[in-house]
């Protein structure tokens, strides 16, 4: 009996045991197989509505701070896993395919709201449907707390989001592979033949050995090589009479010589146009002084100047040609400002790069360890921000990001902006992981415990047949549109059409199964193009809904 009163009588020793308990389970459930598909963390949701069905449950003011907390650190951390890419994702070759998913987004919301106005589904139903529809846990959250500040809330209304949310979810998950499959019958689609044509896709950088035969060249240093800095090609090696040495800019070009650049895969081309032809000849593999070394920037006093400030070219003979940063590969240019955490892939003799290294820090040690002050001003600031008033025009009353949207917002500011003064807002990403796993596995177990009463009297008298129907249907309906507008109009490749499709979801096992069809790299940089701008449209579009058609 006293191991049953632990479950029972609330105290901070039993929600501790309760959470627990229902993470372990979750977790596991999570991590059974379907015909090679699981739930993955949403099993914790469906662990939480397990033990609520059967009356376990935790004392609701801790549930409260437990959900709301777990909140805040997921949807920061998250913010801090897309910001670097986000600006960069709306740039010119992203575009389209960004407009295209916010397309998906914005239809996706008209389906929720159509469905709920016809079908007769509470709109605080039907929300939960559309975050657990597209496979969004964010939305869901950022719903349940804009529900939360609306004056006058009921303890059934506040359960239906996580209610409508653990109907949509199975189908969520399914329905975009589904797509897929039927894209791939209309269209009749050779995936083999699309891989080979989306090889080249994307921003990657291309490493290429190139022959002077440009007579205007000879005698020219490389730092007068006509458009290459317009082109963004940084030249690493230089092979003249069959000795490599490392390029500088007062290298000397004659015709014969033998040039590794590193430049934007569509750009190569035109540099070899420029300079003369291709060379089968790879200067990395021939015998030399000249090695290649990644450094990994960690000392504080370089962070924020360029690579021009530091002029290692000139001060120790060594060029940088290419930047890694948040797992995202360009080549550099002389106005790059290295941020902590960079990643650099640097060219020169072993002694010269040495020095460099100690210039830079390149500790991997200080990568590991997380530094916490700026998390928790991070989420100070964000939290800040979520509760101050917005006034949009049509709206009586003022809307707030609230806590899902203004630490979400925080943190990919400051993750573009990366350093203040001595604050650097660097995330390892190992302490990314954890902290937002463990956010979200707080914030689903409360949601599951909450919702777990009515969640199987939903789903027995008929109406959760219903709300599952309805979900398919926001999951299917944006997805099939603008398949037909991708392909017809715009002529996307298949494979890069399923990446756009798993990121307008944030549906990992959906990308996991777009790779599974070719080995080509089109899907995954489709989906890491629009996941920011998607998992922020989100999580607004859920706030919006809530905001308009309840309160």
């Amino acid at each position: 009996m006293g191991q049953l009163a632990a479950l029972t009588a609330h105290s901070v020793a039993q929600a501790v045991i309760v959470i627990s308990l229902v993470a372990a389970l979750g977790l596991a459930l999570g991590n059974i197989r379907f015909f090679s598909l699981n739930f993955g963390i949403a099993g914790v949701l469906f662990a939480g509505i397990l033990f609520g069905h059967f009356g376990v449950g935790i004392n609701p003011e801790v549930m409260e701070f437990l959900r709301e907390f777990g909140l805040i650190l997921f949807v920061y951390t998250i913010g801090m896993q897309v910001g670097p890419g986000f600006f960069s994702s709306l740039r010119k070759e992203g575009l389209k395919l960004n407009a295209l998913a916010a397309a998906i987004v914005l239809l996706g919301v008209a389906a929720t709201v159509l469905i709920s106005r016809l079908g007769g589904i509470d709109m605080a139903a039907a929300v939960g449907l559309y975050s657990g529809a597209v496979t969004n846990t964010p939305s869901l959250a950022a719903a349940q707390q804009a529900l939360m500040e609306l004056p006058g809330l009921g303890e059934e209304l506040a359960k239906q989001p996580g209610i409508g949310y653990a109907m949509a979810y199975p189908f969520g998950i399914l329905g975009v592979i589904l797509a897929m499959i039927l894209a791939r019958l209309l269209f009749r689609v050779d995936v083999a033949a699309e891989a080979a044509a989306g090889a080249d896709e994307g921003p990657s950088a291309a490493i290429q050995s190139v022959t002077v035969e440009n007579r205007n060249l000879e005698g020219l240093p490389l730092s007068r090589i006509p458009l290459v800095d317009e082109l963004g090609v940084r030249i690493s090696r230089v092979m003249h009479e069959g000795v490599v040495s490392v390029a500088q800019p007062d290298t000397l070009l004659h015709l014969g010589d033998t040039l590794l650049a590193v430049a934007p895969r569509e750009k190569m081309d035109e540099l070899v146009m420029l300079v003369g032809r291709k060379s089968e000849v790879d200067l990395r593999t021939l015998p030399s002084k000249v090695s290649a070394l990644r450094i990994i920037v960690t000392r504080a006093e370089v962070l924020g100047k360029t690579l021009q400030e530091l002029d290692l070219e000139h001060r120790y003979g060594v060029v940088v040609t290419r930047a890694a940063r948040a797992d995202i590969q360009f080549v550099v240019s002389p106005g790059f400002s290295l941020h902590f955490g960079d990643a650099l892939q640097a060219v020169g003799e072993e002694e010269s790069l040495k020095k460099v290294s100690e210039l830079l820090g390149n500790s991997p040690k200080a990568l590991s360890h997380p530094q916490l002050i700026p998390v928790f001003v991070g989420i100070a600031l964000g939290v800040v921000l979520g509760q101050m008033p917005l006034h949009l025009p049509g709206l009586s009353a003022p809307v707030r990001l609230g806590l899902a949207g203004g630490p979400l917002v925080v943190a990919i500011l400051l993750s573009r902006i990366r350093r203040i003064g001595p604050i650097s807002w660097y995330m390892p990403i190992s302490a990314n992981f954890m902290l937002r796993e463990l956010g979200i596995i707080l914030f689903l177990a409360c949601v599951g415990l909450k919702a777990g009463d009515r969640f199987w009297e939903t789903l027995s008298r008929g109406d959760g047949l219903f709300w599952m129907a309805c979900a398919s249907l926001i999951t299917f309906l944006p997805l099939a549109i603008v398949t037909l507008v991708a392909r017809l109009k715009f002529k996307l490749n298949y494979l890069t059409l399923c990446g756009l499709m798993a990121g307008s979801m944030t549906d990992p096992p959906a990308l996991s199964f777009a790779n599974s069809l070719a080995p080509s790299g089109a899907t995954s940089i489709a989906y890491a193009t629009v996941y920011p701008l998607v998992m922020l449209l989100r999580v607004v579009s859920a706030q919006i809904i809530v905001r308009c058609c309840i309160g």
